[in-house]
């Protein structure tokens, strides 16, 4: 499940077929490039790194090669990139490090924060209500910039295949061992020619991240081709430029994306995290009506929204959860000043709550209100 299979990813020079030439690489032609855990490293901007850590492999330094592409950032990295012995400390034994302490090895800074309290964002929770509200039942849901791989472990559940991209090898590594292990993963640059086949996926998902990115006509184009004409697009919480925002990256305004997807159905994305809370159909907007929202998330060839009962947005019954690890005793405790700033305001856990440390979803319905304001989470064994 977590390979690729031959001919089904493509060169981003070349655009020929790639196919396995080693355990450890992918060829076309003369042209080849890195496999490590199942990841093809395709980034067509980083082609000296891919060149090392290639000889590396070949050299049977499997070890080297992948301390070489843990140190890969993105340019909107702001912390240094981690040093090569806390590389080579997590890469000689990963067994021994949690999610959280992965992170702090590989320098994740403020995004390790993000990831490490991601389930109980406000934003996470806009991002599973959009995709329950406009789910297409999709044999393949493929993610863009999937980070460590938080959607695709949600997905896993009710998709036949999962598969993600990002532009940074080490996220990927991580989703790999601790989120998503099943899932196909691929490191390229979105900005370039994608290897991935048209119509290839049923559902094409991109959350917390469009607003990012370079060239989005291109990007834009490419979702909607890997979709195909029968597919969906799902992209949520894009900062809009009307809008302050704490990271604003290059937004745009919503009627500035809308255009890029062939008008889609729009909405404020705040109205997604709230509809999952009221469990009912979130009210899509127009552009003008929504100028005003700090974000903003939208669907392609989408019908009615459905009502948010459960499914994505709710933990199957039967799940062992966990306290939400922001509280310290009955209050919450902020990792960071920006932290509260940015996701207080919109929390959907109680601030001071008796919530049990321990629970089961689905066994009475205190347990199942706790689970969907998120003081009780369903946070993976090696958190």
């Amino acid at each position: 499940m977590t390979r690729w299979p031959d001919d089904v990813l493509s060169s981003p020079v070349s655009g020929q077929a790639l196919v396995a030439d080693t355990p450890h690489s992918l060829a076309a032609g003369v042209e080849r490039w890195p496999v490590i855990a199942d990841i093809p490293f395709l980034r067509a901007d980083r082609r000296g790194l891919a060149d090392e850590a290639l000889a590396a492999l070949d050299g049977g330094d499997a070890q080297r090669a992948l301390v070489l592409l843990l140190g890969d950032q993105d340019n909107w990295a702001r912390t240094p990139s981690p040093s090569d012995a806390d590389r080579a400390a997590l890469v000689r034994q990963p067994e021994a490090f949690t999610f959280r302490a992965a992170m702090d090895l590989l320098a994740f800074g403020a995004v390790g924060t993000y990831f490490a309290h991601r389930w109980s964002d406000p934003t996470f929770l806009s991002g599973l209500a959009l995709a329950e509200a406009h789910w297409n039942s999709p044999s393949c849901v493929f993610e863009l910039a999937c980070g460590a791989g938080h959607y695709l472990r949600e997905f896993a559940r009710f998709a036949p295949l999962v598969a993600g991209a990002d532009i940074v090898f080490a996220k990927l590594w991580l989703a790999r061992r601790y989120l998503a292990p099943s899932a196909r993963l691929v490191c390229f640059d979105a900005a370039a020619a994608w290897p991935l086949a048209g119509a290839s996926a049923g559902l094409v998902f991109c959350h917390d991240a469009f607003y990012f990115l370079p060239d989005k006509p291109h990007v834009a184009a490419e979702m909607l081709r890997v979709a195909g004409p029968d597919g969906r697009v799902l992209v949520g919480h894009a900062h809009n430029a009307l809008v302050d925002n704490l990271s604003a990256g290059e937004p745009l305004p919503p009627a500035g994306y809308a255009a890029l997807f062939g008008m889609p159905m729009l909405y404020d994305d705040r109205e997604l995290t709230q509809a999952l809370i009221e469990m009912r159909a979130p009210v899509p907007g127009t552009a003008d009506m929504i100028a005003d929202a700090p974000a903003v998330a939208w669907a392609t060839g989408a019908a009615a929204p459905r009502v948010l009962s459960g499914g994505l947005t709710m933990p199957p019954p039967g799940t062992v959860l966990r306290r939400n690890p922001l509280y310290a005793g009955p209050e919450i405790q902020w990792p960071s000043e920006r932290y509260q700033r940015e996701y207080g305001p919109l929390a959907t856990y109680p601030f001071r709550s008796d919530v049990p440390e321990q629970a089961v979803a689905g066994a009475d319905a205190a347990t199942d209100r706790f689970a969907r304001h998120r003081a009780l989470l369903d946070l993976p064994t090696r958190w």
